[in-house]
């Protein structure tokens, strides 16, 4: 099976989905090839693409200013029209990789399945695995008519494992003439400051709720993600209440983590959250409702008010150094 993957590139690097994809592509092939396809220079990223199981790159090159979505579904297409055409195309469930997703449907007449879980692939037939009702169900879908298939995936779906395998070579992928549709051009890109691991990489994350009863008590989680070297995260609750960034949300229409240890702090456990944090190997809980649902799934819990447990816990670990 010939597989492309949607490829991105953050601080340089492959992202974190990119090589969780490309693990799960050169899994699935069977023999056939694996090739990423980047929207700009691959020239830094491509041994880094080959480690992970890419045998091939098409790369846009530098796209001067243009949305990517719009020049990378047209290149994606260019390419497919001269006879390069794949079985199956993974995109990351990006704001990138669905805004490419979607133009190319458009362009190819296919149908796109997003949010999805896992892939199984079976001679020429592909299914993927979506989960619905708030993650409650699982439902496995079966691509029918005449590929390309494509698919978007949820990060951390896959375990991203090198394959030690060789810079792959990186062809060009032009660019057509875009019209009217490639005249938008990105004239500015706001990056927001971060401190510490990654929000969706970390091997810990602490999470705070309504239970924290008013923003200025965030600092506490804050403070307890920087002793533990963790990530700080956050319900969807206090982030509508403005306590806190977007970015920092934790669930179905956030982000979605799967650490070695989460720890949720005066948070209840509404469905939508713990749909982005139940993969978590360890899983600790403090709530003063014994009732909250988060106890459900919790490894360990702890019945108690975050105003007392968190300042704890916190003296104890400064106390060690």
């Amino acid at each position: 099976m010939n597989i492309w993957v949607f490829a991105q590139e953050a601080n340089g690097a492959p992202t974190s989905s990119t090589l969780e994809l490309l693990t799960k592509a050169r899994g699935v092939a069977s023999g056939g090839t694996v090739t990423a396809f980047v929207g700009g220079d691959a020239s830094g990223i491509a041994g880094a693409l080959g480690e992970f199981g890419a045998t091939k790159v098409y790369a846009t090159g530098d796209l001067g200013g243009k949305l990517p979505g719009v020049a990378v579904s047209a290149a994606m297409k260019a390419i497919i029209d001269g006879g390069d055409s794949p079985d199956l195309i993974m995109f990351p469930q990006s704001y990138e990789g669905r805004d490419v997703m979607s133009r190319l449907s458009v362009q190819l007449d296919r149908t796109v399945l997003t949010n999805n879980i896992d892939l199984s692939v079976d001679g020429v037939a592909v299914s993927v695995t979506t989960p619905i009702f708030g993650g409650n169900m699982l439902v496995t879908t079966k691509f029918s008519g005449s590929a390309p298939f494509l698919a978007a995936f949820r990060s951390k779906s896959f375990v991203a494992e090198s394959a030690g395998g060789a810079a792959p070579n990186v062809v060009a992928a032009a660019v057509p003439d875009l019209g009217a549709t490639g005249s938008a051009r990105v004239t500015a890109v706001h990056t927001e400051e971060t401190h510490g691991p990654k929000l969706d990489e970390a091997a810990i994350v602490v999470s705070g709720g309504r239970g924290l009863g008013e923003a200025a008590k965030y600092e506490m989680i804050e403070t307890l993600a920087k002793l533990l070297k963790g990530a700080p995260g956050a319900s969807r609750a206090i982030v509508d209440a403005g306590w806190v960034p977007y970015s920092y949300q934790v669930g179905q229409t956030g982000k979605v983590v799967k650490p070695g240890v989460y720890i949720a702090c005066g948070i209840s456990g509404a469905t939508q959250h713990m749909v982005g944090m139940k993969g978590a190997k360890n899983i600790i809980a403090i709530n003063k409702d014994k009732e909250a649902p988060i106890f459900g799934i919790a490894d360990l819990g702890i019945v108690g008010d975050v105003h007392k447990v968190l300042p704890k816990l916190i003296e104890a670990l400064q106390s060690r150094g």
